[in-house]
Parts: C-alpha cells; structure tokens; sequence
C-alpha cells in the first residue's frame, strides 16, 4: 500500500510536469522577454504552498543573474507594496488564480505600473484575467488523492520555475564564473574566484634560501617554516630552483656529511612554479598532474622570476578547492 502509494504521487507528478512542455509557446516567451526588458527587479509573490515555491524560484532567479526578490502576499497589502517600482516584474503564482491576498493586491501593482506574469493553472481567473502575461502552470488532478494538498501543482510551478530561471540564464550568457560570483562560499564559489594568492604562503612565511647555503641550513629553514621545501635563489634573488625534504633524506642516505653540501648542488632545477594571480585550481591541477608522482608544493613567482610565496596542498584542502 505504502510503495503503491508513493509510486502512483510520482506518476502523476512527473507527468504534470511532462505536460509543461507543451506550454512553452509564445506567450511564455514573451513573459520570459518581459523579464530580459527589466532593468530593474523581479518581484515573485503567492500565498501558502505558492509562496514556498515562489521562495524557491526568486532565490533562483537572483541567483543566476536575474535580480529578484520575495514578497509576501498579506504584508505586500500591509505596506510591503513599497518595496514595487514601475519598472518592476511582478510574478504572481496562484493555481486557482483566486488566492485573496494575491487578487488584493492586483490593482495597486497596476496602478503601480509594475508587469504582472502570471503563473497559474486558469487563464481566466481573477490572476488571469489581470495578468500582462499568462503563463500556464495547469494540471489535470492533483498526486493528493483527496484533491486537496497541493502536491502536482506546487511541482509543476516550480519546474516552470526552472523553466524560465534556465531560460533566462542562457539568454544572459550566465557563465560559470558568473554564478561563482553570487555563490562565493560555495565549493564553485572558491575553485573559480580563488587566487594562488589568496593561499599562498608570503612574506616571512615564504622559506627562502640562498643557493650558497649549506643542506644543513636549508632543513632548519624547512623546519621553521614548516612546509617541507625552500625555494632557492641566487645573488640577485631570482628563483632558481627547489629543495624539499625528500631531498634531503636521499642526501642523509649517503651520509652525515651530505649536510654540509650546498643546496644548489641538490635542488630541483627549473621546477614547476605558478604565479599569484592564477586560480587556486590551476595549483591544485599541476599539482595533482605532475609527473611521475603528485607533487605538495608549488613555488610562486613574479614577473622578475623572484620567489614571492608558496603554495602547499593543504592549504589548497583547507580553503576546500578540492
């Protein structure tokens, strides 16, 4: 009974959203114009399960380039209408296209002189009948066997809702980097807008050694800074190569008197290095690339090839560009 049940709501939903496809006519393309035209805000409002949903679709629009916000239906008609320009879009979502709160506040949106898109399932209800565009968000029988519960309906607003965030979204050339943008604490946010330089190690963190100096000098100077390599340069300070611990132990292998050799007999000539201003991904990519083993630290340079930080996976772990 229990899975019957569930499997027959999912039926019924997908294929309400299914029939959508069908609406996507003129007229939605004119509501979804309307919208490019705006140069101002898109209002989303509608009351009960609508207003959940017109959440949803407003944090969707704002978030792909559609400037939009929610307001609530009750508190638009308690001083909330202010918040509505004339250069506005107003969606309005109600699938009986009666919701009280939603046709009160029809006439002061028009008088206003904001749009109206309507998304509802009767073009001529009230919402209809008011509305600039019409957008059809109908369907045959709600998944609540009782009729009652919005459960089809709400599903098909918010596919609808996609429809035309999506619509939108390409129409705008939304890149990726463009939705980073807006999502900066998201995992996107920081592969995309994150800089070597915002990670790197600089300044009296970045390990330094001349080339002149002993193996002996270049592990204490490793273990101070503690990140398991030194960039090496030569008298003008320019970056000249690498030494890491691993080095180090191959060296102490051979014994004791490894440590007083000079780093540059040891390092790691021209290895791979980055600037400041690449992403933090592209470290993390010729890190994990390196051949013929992963590599966990990445010299950085400047345009005088001198050493101005250093980059350690960690770091890359810790700020979650992984």
């Amino acid at each position: 009974m229990i899975k019957d049940s569930a499997i027959e709501t999912l039926k019924i939903e997908a294929a309400s959203v299914t029939r959508l496809i069908e609406r996507i006519d003129g007229e939605f393309e004119a509501a979804v114009k309307c919208i490019l035209d705006c140069h101002a805000r898109v209002v989303v409002t509608g009351m009960g399960k609508s207003g959940h949903i017109g959440r949803k679709i407003a944090a969707s629009l704002a978030s792909t380039g559609t400037p939009a916000f929610f307001m609530h239906p009750a508190e638009a008609f308690h001083g909330d209408l202010g918040m509505v320009t004339a250069d506005d879009v107003v969606i309005a979502i109600s699938n009986s296209g009666e919701s009280t709160e939603i046709v009160n506040i029809l006439p002061i949106i028009k008088r206003i002189g904001a749009k109206i898109i309507a998304m509802s399932g009767r073009r001529e209800s009230s919402l209809g009948r008011n509305a600039d565009f019409f957008v059809d968000i109908g369907v045959e029988r709600e998944a609540c066997p009782l009729g009652l519960a919005p459960t089809a309906s709400t599903t098909a607003t918010l596919a609808m809702g996609d429809a035309i965030t999506v619509a939108l979204l390409e129409a705008r050339n939304f890149t990726k980097q463009d939705f980073a943008l807006f999502h900066p604490g998201g995992s996107l946010g920081r592969k995309l807008l994150l800089t070597v330089e915002n990670v790197m190690h600089s300044g009296e963190d970045n390990p330094i050694i001349h080339s002149g100096h002993t193996a002996q000098e270049a592990l204490f100077m490793m273990t101070d800074k503690g990140l398991g390599a030194t960039s090496v340069v030569n008298g003008n300070g320019e970056f000249i190569g690498l030494v890491t611990d691993g080095d180090i132990r191959r060296g102490l292998a051979k014994g004791s008197q490894f440590l007083n050799e000079a780093v540059e007999n040891m390092m790691t000539k021209n290895p791979q290095t980055i600037t400041r201003e690449k992403l933090a991904a592209e470290a993390l990519s010729i890190m994990e690339k390196h051949k013929p083993r992963p590599i966990t630290v990445l010299p950085v340079i400047d345009e005088d090839n001198k050493p101005v930080g250093i980059v350690h996976l960690t770091d890359l772990l810790r700020q979650g560009v992984v």
